[in-house]
């Protein structure tokens, strides 16, 4: 019989329960046509048994809420042969969705907790994002900066350059007044290129040429000299030449002298030794430049060869290493390095043979 002969006992609860079920049945189906709607849109990334689980879900949603509607329509129309069927659908989606959740329930798990984690770490990978885009933004000056430089002290390099020009070629200067003008000039040379570079590592108006790594070595060893012997370090180059590269010699030269410097500088003790270790290795030299010095720490090496990042605190400026890095990618080489307390540090650095723009260049013509 209609329910509402039932509802007779407390008929002014009838229009309570109309309007609450009601509700109910236009919530559900809200809901179930806005999981649709989800499903639909993110068709591309969702796995597709997890799009079958969410559509099974939003069609046990609106069965559900399809029994609250025929609990309206039976109060005045006997339909319960309607009334029990839509049960019967709603039994077998509860079931569906039940298995499918109870096989899912690990996977919910695990993303619950990631979400957790990743939410916990947000603080830190905010402050991480921060500190590189203050690195970039360091760049960003420092290039801008360095155009600057590259202009103002162009001119006086130049000067200086023919000054000494001036003295090797005097017939009154002596062997050795020359020979310290031509080292002199070629430093001088190795400067104009770099500010002409302006640490850009893009633009270069030579051609690389080949070069023995052997003498490059050797020049590094006269410019440091001075530190060597105010030091009492045991600087030694081991291997035979010629070890011969296709590269820039003034970049070169630069590298060598950057870590060779730092290995200087890290040693605290008279006695103790830098050496420079040349040896041939697959399609190109390999160079090992160690140190007996005080090493260094583990929470800085991740970060070594980043812009900015320096080991020397306030008389550091965070470029050496990183000029460093970047002139060996471009040449196609690469760099690697191990450190410690008791053994100091050791950089290894591979040169190929030959440089990547000559390799290109003759594919073009081949």
């Amino acid at each position: 019989m209609p329910h509402a002969v039932c509802w007779a006992a407390a008929p002014n609860l009838i229009w309570t329960m109309v309007v609450t079920n009601l509700v109910t049945f236009l919530s559900y189906l809200s809901i179930c046509v806005t999981l649709l709607y989800l499903v639909s849109r993110t068709r591309r990334v969702i796995a597709r048994d997890w799009a079958y689980f969410v559509v099974g879900f939003a069609l046990f949603i609106v069965a559900c809420g399809s029994t609250h509607l025929l609990e309206v329509i039976t109060t005045w129309i006997p339909v319960f042969w309607i009334d029990a069927g839509t049960n019967v659908i709603t039994a077998l989606l509860s079931g569906y969705v039940a298995i499918m959740l109870i096989k899912r329930a690990s996977a919910i798990g695990f993303a619950i907790s990631d979400y957790a984690d990743r939410l916990a770490n947000a603080e830190e990978e905010k402050r991480a994002i921060e500190e590189k885009l203050l690195s970039a933004r360091k760049l960003e000056d420092w290039s801008r900066l360095s155009t600057v430089i590259a202009h103002e002290i162009g001119n006086p390099l130049e000067a200086i350059q023919n000054m000494l020009y001036l003295i090797t070629t005097d017939p009154e200067s002596s062997p050795g007044s020359v020979e310290l003008a031509e080292q002199a000039q070629q430093e001088v040379e190795r400067v104009i290129t770099i500010s002409r570079s302006t640490l850009s590592f893009h633009r270069e108006s030579k051609q690389p040429e080949m070069i023995d790594l052997r003498s490059v070595c050797e020049s590094v060893r006269f410019l440091l000299q001075s530190i060597i012997d105010d030091k009492g370090i045991e600087f030694e180059i081991i291997g035979e030449g010629p070890f011969l590269i296709e590269a820039f010699p003034g970049e070169t030269r630069q590298v060598i002298l950057n870590l060779a410097r730092n290995a200087c500088e890290a040693i605290s003790e008279r006695g103790r030794g830098v050496s420079l270790s040349l040896s041939s290795a697959l399609n190109g030299v390999e160079l090992q430049i160690a140190d007996e010095g005080i090493g260094i720490s583990s929470a800085t090496l991740s970060t070594l060869f980043e812009f900015g990042k320096t080991t020397k605190g306030d008389q550091g400026n965070g470029l050496g290493l990183w000029s460093v890095k970047q002139i060996l990618s471009k040449h196609g080489g690469t760099i690697s390095l191990a450190s410690s307390s008791s053994s100091g540090t050791r950089f290894v650095l591979w040169w190929p043979e030959n440089h990547p723009s000559m390799s290109q260049t003759g594919a073009t013509a081949a």
